[in-house]
């Protein structure tokens, strides 16, 4: 990939990934309740599911999605339900404040990666989303793996860059979360945000 095809690529993903939605409200509830450490496992489930996305979309599937509105229903039906589960489970998440080590009780470290692996896939717009842009960057007369290596390493690479800020930051407020209130108000907002993910995908036509 030339580097006037693969600039404009870049920037349309730091674009992409900076715009709020399931994954960065993830990235900052794991990272707020958590740390980073163990957001890391939420972000790297979010590039899995972004990697296996790519691999559909190259596989020509996303035409699948893009085309026929009975696939794209189901799986955006899916995905709504996902991300409202995940909010009503956040919003009657039992209030444990961190201890002064900053730990937090139970912390759900082995489930973290498959959450962001189900945020994302449970997407459609993003694979047909995907589809539209690829393409786009391709070159059909050069050899086409080193084109979608250097695609999906920079699509990763941004996002995880972008989530780990999202994660970051919300770290910053985690000495709030020794408040059982705060933490209560915390559940309540994420909880809010991931219903509000759920409903906004679910009412959205395409």
């Amino acid at each position: 990939m030339s580097w006037n095809l693969w600039l404009p690529f870049l920037v349309a993903n730091l674009v992409i990934s900076v715009s709020p939605g399931p994954g960065a409200v993830l990235s900052m509830a794991t990272g707020l309740r958590h740390g980073y450490g163990a957001a890391l496992r939420s972000i790297a489930g979010l590039q899995a599911a972004l990697l296996l996305q790519l691999a559909v979309v190259t596989l020509g599937l996303g035409a699948l999605l893009a085309t026929s509105g009975t696939a794209f229903l189901v799986v955006k039906v899916l995905g709504a339900v996902y991300l409202v589960w995940l909010g009503v489970a956040k919003w009657r998440a039992r209030v444990e404040a961190l201890d002064e080590a900053g730990s937090a009780a139970g912390r759900p470290r082995g489930g973290l990666f498959m959450q962001g692996m189900l945020v994302n896939l449970t997407n459609p717009k993003a694979i047909v989303f995907m589809a539209a842009l690829v393409p786009q960057f391709m070159v059909a007369t050069a050899p086409q793996w080193p084109q979608i290596l250097v695609i999906a390493t920079t699509m990763v690479v941004v996002d995880t860059v972008v989530m780990s800020c999202y994660a970051l930051l919300a770290t910053r407020f985690r000495p709030l979360l020794r408040n059982p209130n705060a933490l209560r108000i915390q559940n309540r907002v994420f909880g809010g945000l991931f219903v509000g993910a759920g409903a906004f995908l679910a009412a959205s036509s395409r």
